[in-house]
């Protein structure tokens, strides 16, 4: 009796050893999520013990309120000035890990002005685009900086256009209709929208606003004080997707080979994507090997929410930003180094 009890006791025992922990994901899915992506898809997350959940939701702005009540314990959107905000007012979130970015040549996000007033000449440049209406995808996000700059190439400011608030998609039927003069989409719409003939594109985002930190990664305070050791191993299995992505890439970004296929084959399966070709006509935007965070560009986002009266209370990046377990993880699994 004593040999079978201890038996049932070490059974128990072992089994609350290997019970995994569980993280819920708030995300978009676009492809820039391609690091949560492959880590599920290659069992990287269950490699580390973790039970993960990806969570499609709308946007980031209604990621935070399930953030501060623990539905979600981690977030994949950009710093907003609903974000700051939060913050001041007492939400701990932090941001730990950069998911998208935009250095020479890796482009997130591109102004398209509607063909026919392109082809007409009406509309030929960024300075042609004063006084019309153009669509963004909020107010008070990562892509407000974008516009600014690209409508400073132009001589203009954000006061110059009549901006509107549209969700990716819906950009393209406003331009269909003539609601719309131009937008600022992200992939794939932008490549749907120019295939379809609606639209050309008028700059990109790494041109006008090279190094931007478009998108990050965010966790809850409990994942990152309570439960810090969980939040290590996310961030491990995390970086070994995005390193898995960046060696699917050539030098100019494009997908390569067997392992650009392998990883084309996980964005068709995660995306709304499905076409295996579709990604290889552009480069996708940047997502770090390291998950290194562009703190500068933060910077100057949120004086620009500030600015335009966005921002409430005494908001800053350095309340923002957690960089530790990203570090320690890139110390303990090296630099990035592009493997053959």
């Amino acid at each position: 009796m004593r040999i079978a009890f201890a038996g049932v006791i070490a059974i128990a025992l072992t089994g609350a050893a290997v019970a995994a922990e569980s993280v819920k994901v708030g995300y978009t899915r676009t492809a820039t999520d391609i690091a949560l992506y492959v880590a599920d898809k290659r069992g990287y997350f269950k490699a580390e013990g973790l039970d993960v959940s990806l969570i499609n939701m709308q946007s980031a702005a209604v990621m935070i309120v399930p953030m501060s009540s623990g539905d979600i314990d981690v977030m994949a959107g950009s710093a907003s000035a609903g974000l700051y905000n939060a913050i001041t007012r007492g939400l701990d979130i932090r941001l730990v890990a950069s998911k998208v970015t935009t250095p020479k040549g890796y482009t997130s996000q591109t102004l398209i002005v509607r063909k026919d007033l392109f082809d007409s000449g009406k509309i030929k440049s960024v300075a042609d685009l004063k006084g019309q209406k153009i669509a963004n995808s909020g107010t008070g996000t990562a892509a407000l900086g974008t516009m600014q700059r690209m409508l400073k190439t132009g001589g203009l400011t954000l006061k110059d256009i009549d901006m509107v608030a549209l969700a990716f998609p819906q950009m393209r039927t406003a331009l269909e209709n003539g609601a719309i003069v131009a937008a600022l989409p992200a992939e794939p719409v932008t490549t749907q929208t120019v295939n379809a003939g609606v639209a050309v594109k008028l700059i990109k985002d790494d041109e006008a606003y090279p190094g931007h930190e478009i998108a990050s990664f965010m966790y809850s305070s409990k994942l990152l004080k309570e439960r810090r050791e969980v939040g290590l191993k996310f961030m491990r299995a995390l970086i070994r997707g995005a390193r898995d992505h960046n060696d699917g890439l050539d030098d100019k970004g494009m997908f390569s080979g067997p392992k650009g296929d392998a990883i084309i084959a996980i964005l068709n399966e995660y995306t709304p994507v499905k076409d295996p070709n579709f990604f290889k006509t552009f480069a996708l935007a940047y997502c770090d090997p390291d998950g290194a965070i562009s703190v500068d560009s933060l910077r100057e986002d949120l004086e620009l929410f500030r600015e335009l009266g966005l921002i409430q209370g005494a908001a800053s990046v350095e309340k923002l930003v957690d960089d530790s377990l990203r570090q320690q993880v890139v110390k303990e699994l090296g630099p990035y180094k592009k493997a053959n």
